[in-house]
């Protein structure tokens, strides 16, 4: 059972993967120093998001901008040239959706992670669990455990597109899923915790062995803006544009708020509540093939995400609702002044065609609007009722 758990994490890890755990060691001494105020803040916006690798329906979504540095050793001499990533978030009150928009010249090599861009998303979940070290728990390879790396599990979703179709859905699938792991066997959009950067595995997969439980509760696509086919592609259509052509990488995610997880390999989102996250980037610059280490990312600690309740941030096209809107009052006047005409009508003489002696009809209304909208109608909602029954 050991042996078939290690075969199948680094058949679906993939070398990059594998490289990166081995690979992961500093050069000095560690120094950060951190914007404290840096957050992300992802705001109510239901039926908006369509997951499918473009930036269109995000266009009236804030973005948060952040420089990149390298993030073994986050020196400003060496930020990420071709400009900083944007991230933007929001969630429909049941899963959480993110957008990572980042330039850079057009490169893709089928098969090869390495030669293309990747990234990842990586969460706090234990409370001890810091943003340097990856979880930072003490314990080396072959000695991690649950028990002994306890209160150190991050959260982390990494996507690498060498096997990734643009536009198409790349995540959590009914053949990983049904092995009990955060695997993507098809496009390697992985769901994965740690507690270090030596201690890493796939959801469900640990140094005890696998829990059938797990699954990969992440789902995302990719784009690049130089691409002139919108109708899909596939596979065959690779390399899908041009190497080297100047435009902007788009890679959008998301994932349900909880998760049906019990083994601390998730965090888990709350509404009106904050998460600690990361987002890191890999890029073969100058065509060069990256390294495990060589990420950027978008700060040199944790950066807040804020999870906004339905009522306290609706923009746009989502504003707050009112029990007495403009459509319901004006439906009620009209229902008024129906009722003002069956009114008058009550003192026609039909043998005389003639109007009897009528009482004062603007008094009728004046007393009859106040007693059924009171004190609900707005001043210029009574301006109105004034102008039509003076």
């Amino acid at each position: 059972m050991m042996v078939r758990v290690i075969l199948l994490t680094l058949l679906v890890l993939g070398s990059g993967l594998t490289r990166r755990v081995i690979s992961h060691e500093e050069s000095g001494v560690w120094s950060c120093e951190s914007n404290s105020e840096t957050q992300v803040q992802a705001d109510f916006r239901p039926g908006v998001i369509t997951l499918d690798g473009h930036a269109d329906d995000w266009k009236d979504i804030d973005g948060f901008e952040f420089s990149l540095l390298p993030a073994l050793d986050p020196d400003e001499d060496q930020e990420y040239k071709d400009g900083k990533m944007t991230v933007k978030a929001l969630h429909d009150g049941n899963d959480i959706f993110f957008l990572l928009q980042v330039d850079g010249d057009y490169a893709y090599s089928k098969g090869d992670n390495s030669k293309c861009p990747s990234v990842a998303l990586m969460f706090q979940i234990g409370d001890h669990a810091t943003y340097h070290n990856m979880g930072g728990c003490k314990d080396q390879r072959g000695s991690c455990t649950n028990k002994t790396c306890k209160g150190h599990e991050v959260d982390i979703m990494h996507f690498s597109i060498g096997n990734a179709i643009p536009g198409r859905l790349y995540g959590g699938n009914p053949v990983d899923n049904r092995e009990g792991n955060g695997g993507d066997r098809f496009g390697h959009l992985v769901d994965v915790y740690a507690w270090n950067p030596h201690c890493r595995y796939l959801d469900g997969m640990g140094p005890s062995g696998n829990d059938s439980s797990a699954q990969n509760d992440w789902k995302g696509a990719w784009w690049h803006s130089s691409f002139t086919v919108h109708s899909g592609f596939v596979e065959e259509d690779s390399p899908y544009s041009t190497g080297g052509q100047k435009g902007t990488y788009y890679f959008e995610f998301s994932r349900p708020l909880r998760t049906m997880d019990r083994l601390q390999q998730d965090v888990q989102f709350t509404i009106g509540g904050s998460s600690k996250m990361s987002v890191a980037l890999w890029y073969p610059v100058g065509g060069n093939p990256w390294h495990g280490s060589g990420h950027y990312t978008i700060n040199c600690d944790w950066v807040v995400l804020d999870i906004a309740s339905g009522g306290s941030n609706l923009t746009g096209s989502a504003k707050p609702s009112s029990s007495w809107d403009v459509a319901s009052a004006f439906s009620l006047l009209f229902s008024v002044a129906a009722l003002c005409v069956a009114y008058q009508l009550r003192f026609f003489d039909w043998g005389t065609r003639s109007v009897m002696a009528v009482p004062t009809l603007s008094r009728f209304v004046r007393v009859l609007i106040p007693v059924m909208l009171s004190p609900r109608l707005n001043p210029p909602l009574l301006a109105v009722a004034n102008k039509l029954f003076s």
